[in-house]
């Protein structure tokens, strides 16, 4: 992606011409981002929360936001822009910057390698993919753009990579779908089976990621700009939440769900069917709903059937 400084006084004023806006210390920026994110762009994010207020990244250029927050945020290095509803500003100005092309991945025709099969039957879109050397992928396949297959993986019949995610917002009028301009990439000797999923990122610069030599069985669900390590082992039915962080050698056992925007730490075991709402130690091992610590899971468990 090509950086561009973007002004968002500007940009606001071609979407909505006469909007009510005020501007301080402004600043340019070169893509959207969470609040919580921090990446090597400068970014604009929005702060409807003062629980946001204190720990904004480095990243940041552009703050939308509130004027009863204005007092929280001012005497900082980043600009700040104070509008009536800054959440759905934000997602009106994602979405805009994506149907004019200000906030594109640079396009080229797809490439995969000779050595790769894939099945006839399968959809590889004809832009911004790279299939790797040895890649198998089989029938009914749906390939989108903006990923990218590393050598010797295998995705098996049925499945989807890079399609657009679940990320709507709620207006109080109408519901806005959100566009995702992100990718995916697919590690080494990853294996992906029968009828999963894997959404692309929604920002520009981010990338739904599945590492070298992890697994995926039927039926899983991985959401945009979830970060999977390393020998990943999903076995089906799993729910990963968005943004979610799967370190190395994790295994997820039938139908785990995840909460989005949570760790879990390397070496994690998610036992059957936990559905999993917050951060989980590296070589922890979580069970139930919503889930705990397996050992004291199964405490509890001892205890209830005494007292009956």
């Amino acid at each position: 992606m090509k950086r561009k400084d973007l002004t968002l006084s500007v940009i606001l004023e071609e979407m909505h011409p006469g909007i009510q806006l005020r501007t301080i210390n402004e600043q340019p920026f070169e893509v959207l981002a969470l609040a919580t994110q921090s990446v090597d762009f400068k970014t604009c994010v929005f702060v409807a929360s003062s629980e946001f207020v204190e720990d904004l990244p480095d990243n940041v250029a552009m703050v939308l936001t509130t004027s009863e927050l204005v007092k929280d945020l001012t005497d900082r290095s980043f600009g700040l822009c104070v509008v009536e509803d800054p959440k759905n500003t934000f997602f009106e100005l994602h979405n805009h910057l994506s149907k004019t092309g200000q906030l594109k991945r640079d396009s080229f025709r797809s490439m995969i390698d000779e050595s790769a099969s894939v099945h006839p039957l399968s959809s590889v879109a004809s832009h911004n993919v790279r299939i790797g050397k040895n890649v198998i992928i089989e029938e009914f396949v749906v390939i989108r753009e903006n990923t990218t297959i590393g050598d010797n993986s295998i995705i098996r019949a049925g499945a989807v990579i890079g399609g657009v995610g679940f990320e709507f917002k709620n207006t109080g009028e109408i519901v806005i779908p959100v566009a995702h301009d992100g990718g995916v990439i697919i590690g080494e000797y990853v294996e992906i089976q029968q009828n999963s999923c894997v959404d692309r990122g929604i920002y520009v610069w981010d990338d739904t990621v599945v590492g070298d030599h992890s697994k995926i069985d039927n039926f899983v669900y991985v959401a945009h700009g979830v970060k999977i390590g390393k020998r990943v082992l999903s076995t089906a039915g799993v729910i990963y939440g968005g943004r979610d962080v799967i370190k190395d050698d994790v295994w997820a056992g039938l139908n785990v769900s995840t909460r989005n925007a949570i760790t879990i730490g390397k070496g994690a075991r998610l036992n059957m069917g936990a559905v999993v709402t917050q951060d989980v130690p590296d070589y922890g091992s979580v069970t139930g709903n919503f889930a705990i610590d397996h050992e004291e899971f199964i405490a509890r468990l001892k205890r209830d059937r005494k007292k009956k």
